[in-house]
């Protein structure tokens, strides 16, 4: 009974503990017992607030968020290359080059794959995928519809099937089947498009046109049209005349706004700018009005339809006025357009391009990366800007967003707001180009090409305007993983040591320099061996140059079938003679000195007395001896120097005495000859 009294109370203890019960007034109060069971006293804490649980509102997950969380977690590895390159080890790229041809040697793999594909589909009718995703699984491109009929036609153009779509257009017109308005223009999009030609890999990508006008300045009043035409047209197929998009559209019993425009936006793709506007004046003739993207293409070709840049501008604005009279309302494309061909007009585009940004603003349209990119490509290519308030408002603004893709060329912007921060020399513009790159998903505009070529110039201005520690520091995380440093780069860092005087660090990069492949390199071979040359430092340094410099000594040296040795010049042979006699090592200095008489070449004083001072340090006579040989073998002046030098500091035999007496001197001979010569005359 007590046990039961006492668990009895024990649980009514908790029960009262737990239980809440509300007063008048909103208070809630708690009523609990003291530790005298005698005693039930009940307090009221009226201090206690209500506490309301509210529960939250239930929140749908993207698809991708468990993996995009776990992939904030990872960061980057800067001893790792790109991951494209991680499934083989062994085609590891060591340069920029290496990964250029490595990564298009992936992407060949890939297009070699969907041509056997396409072409041997025979082959790949059967599914082990499980579960099979579609997407993933190869696109059928075989006809399905036989026969002549424009169902099958429109099955062959939604193939992409150039050649047998216009075959069966003229087997239906030679039946005298007439053949719908649609589908003849859908048979116009894809000729246009791919230009008369099969579609291919190379030809589906969009082919980047160069925009700059070389030696563009505000005093310019005329451009070479003929300059950029060709430029324009070097690349990716031409407009042929009477193709057969021409030739359709000129039999078409029914042409339409769409007809028209696609044969202007085809034109301009493929170069025909002068027959685009032509097609156009006939589009306005005909009482069609044309769509955005055919004013997108038209506007681009303004700087191939006009020469002076006014009159570029001028045309400019009669399309932007026929935008307005036609009511097609301007995207963001079309502001890029307009800017795009500003590039091209010189002072008036300075003057105009602000201009446009504050007509995107109005139209709360917002600028894209190739805005920006347009933007600075006016104000700072081919001119001498000195002033930064353009890219720095311009980096304002960028460093707030994330973008998305939105114009072809909006790849192009943080690689020339690099180059731009190279110009002005400005680190701080550079930093904060860098930080609006980790905004959000902006590092995906930087495909390979791109981000070496970036990073490269991000760390020449380093090299230029950081201290030393900050370029190590950027150099140990940025080699190999961000990007391959170019010989310029290690050119400029070399100096950046020099600067710095931390030399010592010179072995360490010329360990990287055989790992990218520059090991063959003269004029850094020259820069490294000049560097490691010219003063004198602690024995333990010079240990480490003296094997650096034994590794370019064997480059010049035959290494194997097929490979070409390195020719020496007199400056290198010199470097590494001084290399080796600081270190000590005479026989492999002498061995250099005698280089100099197979090479034509005269070793310069400073390189004759280094030699004889390692000669003394490690008691070497008969080097010393061989020098002043060499030294009158080639008529130098010095050599009567060095044979004292060597009397007065070396303890010689007997022997060696007689053979430094021994040696021939050139001016020696000349005076004798010329005494000779004197003494016949007096006989005479």
């Amino acid at each position: 009974m007590a046990a039961r009294r006492v668990g009895g109370g024990c649980w009514q203890r908790a029960l009262w503990l737990g239980r809440r019960c509300r007063l008048p007034g909103g208070r809630e109060s708690y009523r609990s017992s003291s530790s005298s069971s005698a005693v039930g006293k009940t307090v009221d804490n009226s201090q206690v607030t209500q506490e309301e649980i509210v529960l939250p509102r239930r929140k749908t997950w993207d698809k991708l968020a468990v993996l995009q969380t776990l992939a904030s977690t990872v960061k980057r590895d800067p001893t790792a290359a790109h991951y494209m390159f991680q499934d083989d080890p062994f085609l590891m790229p060591r340069n920029a080059a290496n990964s250029r041809l490595y990564s298009l040697s992936k992407e060949s793999g890939r297009n070699a794959a969907k041509y056997i594909i396409k072409n041997f589909p025979q082959y790949f009718d059967k599914t082990f995928a499980e579960p099979n995703v579609p997407c993933l699984m190869p696109e059928t491109l075989t006809p399905r519809t036989e026969g002549v009929s424009e169902e099958a036609l429109r099955e062959r153009i939604h193939l992409r099937m150039v050649k047998e779509s216009v075959d069966m257009f003229d087997q239906l017109l030679q039946a005298g089947t007439p053949v719908s308005l649609e589908t003849t223009n859908s048979l116009l999009d894809l000729l246009c498009f791919y230009g008369d030609g099969e579609p291919t890999p190379e030809k589906e990508q969009e082919e980047k046109e160069d925009l700059e006008e070389p030696g563009v300045n505000d005093s310019e009043q005329k451009a070479p049209k003929r300059q950029f035409q060709s430029s324009s047209q070097s690349s990716g197929p031409r407009w042929r005349e009477d193709n057969h998009a021409e030739r359709i559209f000129k039999i078409m019993p029914e042409r339409n706004a769409h007809s028209y425009c696609t044969m202007i936006r085809g034109m301009v793709k493929h170069g025909a700018y002068s027959k685009a506007y032509d097609m156009y004046i006939e589009l306005l003739n005909e009482r069609h009005k044309a769509d955005v993207h055919a004013f997108n293409a038209l506007i681009r070709a303004v700087p191939y339809l006009k020469e002076r840049f006014v009159e570029r501008w001028e045309l400019v604005k009669d399309f932007l006025t026929h935008m307005a009279q036609q009511n097609v309302q301007p995207t963001l494309l079309t502001f890029n357009s307009v800017l795009k061909s500003l590039r091209r007009c010189g002072g008036v585009g300075r003057t105009m391009s602000l201009l446009v940004l504050k007509e995107m603003e109005a139209l709360d349209i917002e600028p894209s990366l190739a805005s920006y990119d347009h933007l600075l490509s006016v104000y700072y290519k081919g001119v001498d800007a000195k002033s930064s308030d353009i890219i720095s408002e311009v980096l304002n603004e960028v460093e707030k967003r994330s973008f998305t893709a939105q114009d072809p060329d909006d790849a192009s912007f943080f690689t020339t707001a690099m180059q731009v921060c190279c110009d002005l020399k400005d680190i701080k513009l550079a930093y904060q180009l860098n930080k609006a790159l980790e905004k959000g998903d902006n590092w995906k505009f930087l495909d390979v090409d791109r981000l070496n070529g970036y990073w490269s110039k991000f760390f020449s201005l380093l090299c230029m305007m950081e201290q030393i520690e900050v370029v190590l520091k950027w150099y140990k995380e940025m080699s190999s993983s961000l990007f391959y440093p170019t010989p310029k780069n290690i050119l400029d860092l070399l100096q950046a040591l020099d600067a710095a005087n931390q030399l010592e660090a010179i072995p360490s990069v010329w360990e990287d320099v055989k790992q990218l492949g520059f090991s063959r390199r003269q004029d850094l071979l020259e820069e490294f061996l000049s560097l490691m040359s010219r003063d004198q430092h602690p024995s333990e340094v010079q240990l480490a140059f003296a094997k650096c410099a034994e590794e370019i000594k064997a480059v010049h040296e035959p290494a194997g079938q097929g490979q070409v040795p390195l020719e020496w010049t007199g400056s290198a042979l010199g470097h590494v003679v001084v290399l080796f006699s600081r270190a000590g090592r005479t026989q492999d200095a002498w061995k250099m000195m005698e280089c100099f008489q197979k090479i034509n070449r005269i070793p310069t004083e400073m390189v004759m007395d280094e030699f004889l001072n390692c000669a003394k340090q490690t008691n070497c006579p008969d080097e010393a001896i061989k020098m002043v040989k060499l030294a009158a073998s080639l008529g130098l002046l010095s050599s009567q120097r060095l044979k004292s030098r060597t009397e007065e500091e070396f303890e010689l035999s007997e022997t060696q005495k007689k053979a430094l007496e021994s040696i021939k001197w050139d001016g020696d001979s000349s005076d004798s000859d010329s005494d000779s010569d004197s003494s016949d005359s007096d006989r005479e």
